[in-house]
C-alpha cells in the first residue's frame, strides 16, 4: 500500500444521512435545510450565495448538483474517491479542493476525507464519513460572518471568501490540534524510554505508531501549502485584498503544522536513536557483572580442576554425599539464573 493516511475515517453503515443545505442573500441567512431539488431555484436570480454538504452521497443527488453546477465529471470523480492527494484544482468557472481534517484519539491518528467545489454562487461540500464536525463549520461561518459585518459596517456583497475562509481555518485548525497531540504523545514516549522499568514492546510499539501517524500528518499538511500559496496568488483572483490576510494568517498556521511535524519526526528519530544507545550502555554493564561473576566462578573451577577433586569430601563414595553434591549445583544454578533474570541479564 503506497502512502495511504492512517486510521482514515470509514463510511457509516446504513442510510447516509440527509443533505445540508443552506442560502444566504448578501451576508444574511435567507433558507436552511431546503432539498437538494431546489438548488437551480435557490440560484436563479439574485445574488444568493448556496451550501450544499453531501455526506456518503447517493448518484441522485450528485448527478443534480453536477447538473446545475455544470461539473466536470473528473472532478466529480475525485470527489467521491477514497484517499485522493489533497489538493486544489482550477476549473474554468470553478475551484476543487480535497482535504483532510484530522483528530487524535487513543493515540490514533484519524483522517477524515472533505472534497469542496467553490463557485461564484455556491459551495459544495462532500463527505466520506459523518465525523467530520459540520456543525463546527456552520458555527464559524456565522461569526465570522457577524464579525466581518460589524468590522465593516456593511453588508458582505460576496460570502464566498469568507465561507472558504473559515472552512480552511476549521481544517487548519484541527491539523494544529493534531500536531499538539502527537507533540504530548513525543513527550511520553521520551519518558518511557528513560523510564528502566519499562516494557521494551510497549515502548517499540508506542515509537512504531507516532512516527506511523507523523507520516500520515505530513502527507496530507504539506499540499496545503500549495493550496494555500495557490489561493493566495492575485493571478488566480480566488481571494479578494481584503480577505488577503485572513488567508495569509491560515497559510502561517500551515506552516507552523509542517514545521512543527518535521520537528517531530526528527526528535523521535533521535530518540529512537537515544533508545538504542541505552541499551547499548546497559548491555556493557551487564556484560561487566557477568564478566565479574564468571571470574569468581572461575577461581574454584581452576582449583577442582587441577586437583582432579581427588581431596576428600564428607559424603565421599556415599549415596547421601552424591546427592548432595548435585543438589548444591542445582541450587546454585537457579540462584544464579533468578539473579541473572531478575537483573535483565538473561
Amino acid at each position: 500500500m503506497t502512502a495511504q493516511p492512517t486510521e482514515v475515517g470509514e463510511r457509516r453503515e446504513g442510510k447516509p444521512p440527509p443533505a445540508r443545505t443552506r442560502q444566504w442573500i448578501g451576508d444574511r441567512v435567507a433558507a436552511e435545510g431546503f432539498p437538494v431539488a431546489e438548488l437551480r431555484d435557490r440560484l436563479d436570480g439574485g445574488s444568493a450565495v448556496v451550501w450544499v454538504d453531501l455526506c456518503a452521497p447517493d448518484h441522485d443527488d450528485l448527478r443534480l448538483v453536477a447538473d446545475v453546477l455544470g461539473l466536470d465529471p473528473v472532478a466529480l470523480e475525485d470527489a467521491v474517491s477514497r484517499r485522493e492527494r489533497a489538493k486544489l484544482d482550477r476549473y474554468a468557472s470553478y475551484l476543487f479542493l480535497n482535504l483532510y481534517a484530522t483528530d487524535v484519539a487513543e493515540r490514533r491518528l484519524a483522517l477524515h476525507e472533505l472534497s469542496v467545489f467553490v463557485t461564484d454562487r455556491a459551495l459544495v461540500t462532500i463527505r466520506q464519513d459523518e465525523r467530520f464536525d459540520a456543525d463546527e463549520l456552520v458555527r464559524r461561518w456565522d461569526d465570522d460572518l457577524a464579525l466581518w459585518r460589524r468590522g465593516t459596517g456593511d453588508e458582505v456583497a460576496n460570502v464566498q471568501p469568507i465561507l472558504l475562509y473559515s472552512l480552511l481555518d476549521l481544517v487548519v485548525d484541527g491539523h494544529l490540534d493534531a500536531v499538539q497531540a502527537l507533540d504530548d504523545e513525543t513527550d511520553a514516549v521520551e519518558e518511557l524510554i528513560f523510564d528502566d522499568g519499562a516494557a521494551g514492546r510497549e515502548i517499540q510499539h508506542r515509537s512504531y505508531r507516532l512516527r506511523k501517524n507523523l507520516a500520515a500528518l505530513r502527507r496530507v499538511t504539506l499540499p496545503m501549502r500549495e493550496i494555500l500559496n495557490t489561493l493566495l496568488r492575485r493571478d488566480t483572483e480566488a481571494v479578494p485584498a481584503a480577505m488577503q490576510p485572513y488567508y495569509q494568517d491560515v497559510y502561517d498556521h500551515t506552516l507552523r503544522v509542517t514545521e512543527q511535524t518535521d520537528a517531530l519526526r526528527d526528535l523521535v528519530a533521535d530518540l529512537l536513536e537515544t533508545r538504542i544507545a541505552l541499551q547499548d550502555n546497559h548491555l556493557n554493564e551487564v556484560m561487566k557483572k557477568v564478566t565479574s561473576w564468571a571470574a569468581i566462578v572461575a577461581v574454584p573451577t581452576a582449583v577442582t580442576g587441577f586437583f582432579g577433586q581427588n581431596v576428600a569430601f564428607p559424603g565421599r563414595d556415599t549415596i547421601w554425599g552424591f546427592t548432595f553434591s548435585s543438589a548444591v549445583v542445582v541450587v546454585f544454578g537457579v540462584v544464579l539464573y533468578t539473579v541473572f533474570k531478575r537483573n535483565d541479564w538473561l
